[in-house]
């Protein structure tokens, strides 16, 4: 498909197809079985001084969309020497990843009839008393083109399934579940095994934890607790959008500048399987693994192509909508902590008092970052000791990056089944975290 660009003004179009199914039952009745598709397209035109948007369902007719909103613009003979526009790649070609395990070619029956063969694991147990099962899944295709010469075409998926239960075991509650995000079908097949010991954990959890002793401790953060607070207190940081103008920031967050332990490095790079998988953004950049601590010091931010030419800095494939109905703002894609080089046994091994967390229910910060755990357990003596009832455990995110003194080899990635990562209003977008074990000294507990 090609277009007939205006003379003398940048101009993109990106054409989104996507398909989703979900499928929800609550204590084992059907509660939603539907399947969605949309397609739009999303047209900006630049002319050097403002950019010009428009989104429309009428994909027929987008080169009149075109060129009704190129009268909005002043043509400009100088335009590809703009300092914006001169950072767009020029990416063509066709990428299909999800040829021999599309999404699209599995039945909705053989979606709900795996989700319900779950079911059992679930009804075995007299300590659940409220639960849901929810099957998600999204393919989008999406084409790209610019008046640059960008000409692509390529596709992402993800399919999902998640559990959700309301514990009483002996009058003490939790609410808690597992769920697994995947690019193929067929991994979802073996969610039971990891679904039966996420639950016989919690029950003995919720059976036998008592209030932690507030205080400052050494914490262990398991994987996903590693990506949460990799993700809310460092990730949207180095998003440079929010530094523009912000000289504060800036001089905070200058390139080469030493900011954490020694031992940290810190990555985001699109390419990932997940939810955070990405391959090239929506400018058509090919989306890359960028560096934004490396060995404790400050190496880099994400980008867009208009923050890059504002910093002088180069463009990292981080430019993403939430949809066709959105302008790209610089995002995050799987944001995560490098592997070290001890094990996680080690790690609980050196500790002589301490915290393990093994799952949260949220996590928020920027400056000051905020964990709520799930799951936690003692340290004692470096053996995992009895659970403990944990409201947060806080810190200030500049102080806690040098607090980090042992990092496990094990690295894991985490995608969001449900939800997905805000900013202004393009939520949710989907996202992938993870890492390794970390372990962090004076975190203050609650």
């Amino acid at each position: 498909m090609m277009y007939t660009f205006p003379k003398n003004l940048y101009t993109d179009v990106r054409i989104e197809d996507a398909s989703v199914s979900e499928i929800t039952f609550e204590n084992g009745e059907l509660r939603q079985n539907l399947k969605r598709n949309h397609k739009g397209a999303f047209i900006r035109i630049y002319d050097g001084h403002r950019w010009y948007y428009s989104s429309t369902t009428d994909i027929d007719n987008l080169q009149e969309e075109i060129n009704q909103l190129a009268l909005m613009a002043k043509a400009n003979e100088e335009i590809d020497e703009d300092p914006i526009v001169k950072k767009f790649q020029v990416n063509t070609g066709e990428f299909w990843h999800f040829k021999d395990n599309d999404i699209l070619k599995i039945s909705q029956e053989d979606k709900l009839n795996l989700l319900k063969s779950f079911f059992p694991i679930i009804k075995s147990k007299e300590e659940v008393k409220m639960w849901r099962a929810i099957y998600l899944d999204r393919k989008i295709t999406k084409e790209f083109y610019s008046s640059k010469g960008a000409n692509l075409k390529f596709d992402y998926q993800t399919c999902a399934l998640a559990y959700r239960y309301s514990l009483n075991v002996d009058g003490k509650t939790l609410d808690s579940g597992y769920d697994k995000t995947t690019t193929d079908f067929e991994e979802l097949k073996s969610f039971g095994e990891k679904l039966k010991d996420k639950l016989e954990r919690d029950i003995l959890f919720t059976r036998d934890a008592k209030p932690i002793t507030p205080g400052k401790y050494t914490v262990i953060f398991s994987p996903i607790a590693t990506g949460v607070f990799t993700h809310e207190s460092f990730g949207h940081k180095s998003e440079a959008d929010l530094m523009l103008g912000d000289e504060t920031m800036m001089k905070e967050w200058s390139i080469g500048k030493k900011v954490g332990a020694d031992n940290l490095s810190i990555v985001d790079r699109g390419d990932i399987l997940g939810s955070g998988f990405v391959p090239y953004d929506d400018e058509g950049t090919r989306t890359e693994k960028t560096y934004l601590i490396k060995d404790g010091i400050l190496a880099g931010r994400l980008h867009s192509s208009i923050t890059a030419a504002s910093l002088n800095e180069e463009i990292t494939g981080n430019a993403r909508a939430l949809n066709f109905e959105f302008e790209p703002i610089v995002r995050m894609t799987t944001t995560y902590i490098e592997a070290g080089t001890k094990t996680k046994e080690e790690l609980i091994a050196e500790v002589k008092e301490g915290i393990l967390i093994e799952d949260i229910k949220h996590g928020s910060g920027m400056s000051t970052f905020t964990i709520a755990p799930n799951v936690a357990y003692m340290i004692r003596d470096g053996k995992i000791a009895e659970p403990v009832n944990i409201a947060v455990v806080t810190g200030n995110v500049m102080e806690t990056l040098y607090e980090i003194d042992g990092i496990s080899k094990e690295l894991e990635y985490h995608s969001f089944s449900l939800g997905g990562c805000g900013k202004f209003e393009q939520y949710p977008l989907p996202v992938g975290i993870g890492g390794p074990y970390i372990r962090v000294n004076n975190i203050t507990v609650q």
